[in-house]
């Protein structure tokens, strides 16, 4: 058993030692030291996911546990990645911090030499990742996202090259011609004619200002709570009221 010493403060340094430590093939913590990539990769969309609920109950303390969480996750695979020979947290620190220099312009001189001219955000990603073509700007959106932000990213991308309805009053004429779809479709057409349905009505949200996933969950929300209302007046609770959508 490893005698490890109690710190006053602790550092990003010790969290990856203690990772090692678990991953130690012969004295290791007997499930730490199994785990790969894939045995684990659910574990870090659930970490998000409860960071993203501390973020939007605002509670300090559950957010600085979960984002510590978070941090485990990212780490926990650097350490796998650097036992493969490939690379380790340090080369992830590194890279992070030159894309945040590079992508400011604005703020940092080094940067502002590099990519005289060149102002958006999008055009500086693009850039830096090689990115000329439509095709490999669609080609890169990762289709692991939920149906409605892969939705909304395509056709922002798209809508960069022209393409798809680029303006409010286009994606309101092919919501209402997704709408008419859906109201004649046939049993057998039903799921089709349903993507075609919440395609647009993603398009029209975006084009409107709004995040359509953040806008869905909002409403569920509201929906339970809404469900939840009667019963919680009955206990001597008061339903949570759900956070207002950002239509900036």
């Amino acid at each position: 058993m490893l005698d490890w010493p109690e710190r006053e403060h602790y550092t990003a340094e010790d969290l990856i030692e203690i990772l090692r430590i678990l991953r130690d093939p012969e004295t290791g913590c007997p499930w730490d030291k199994v785990q790969t990539h894939q045995s684990i990769r659910k574990n870090f969309l659930e970490e998000t996911y409860e960071a993203l609920e501390a973020l939007d109950a605002d509670d300090p303390a559950m957010l600085r546990e979960e984002l510590g969480d978070v941090l485990m996750q990212v780490a926990f695979h650097a350490v796998m990645e650097e036992e493969r020979g490939r690379f380790d947290f340090e080369q992830v620190c590194r890279e992070v911090c030159e894309k945040l220099v590079f992508r400011h312009p604005n703020i940092f001189a080094s940067s502002a030499a590099e990519n005289a001219g060149i102002n958006s955000w999008d055009a500086l990603k693009n850039k830096e990742k090689g990115r000329r073509t439509l095709a490999d700007e669609l080609g890169t959106v990762p289709a692991t996202l939920p149906a409605l932000m892969y939705a909304q990213k395509l056709q922002k991308r798209a809508a960069g090259h022209g393409l798809g309805a680029v303006d409010q009053e286009c994606a309101a004429a092919a919501l209402r011609a997704a709408e008419q779809n859906w109201d004649a479709a046939a049993p057998e057409d039903a799921a089709a004619r349903a993507g075609e349905l919440l395609f647009a009505a993603v398009n029209a949200i975006r084009l409107a200002g709004v995040d359509a996933e953040e806008a869905l969950t909002f409403a569920s929300k509201q929906f339970r709570d809404e469900l939840l209302a009667p019963q919680a007046g009955a206990n001597g609770y008061q339903a949570e009221t759900p956070a207002p959508i950002d239509r900036k």
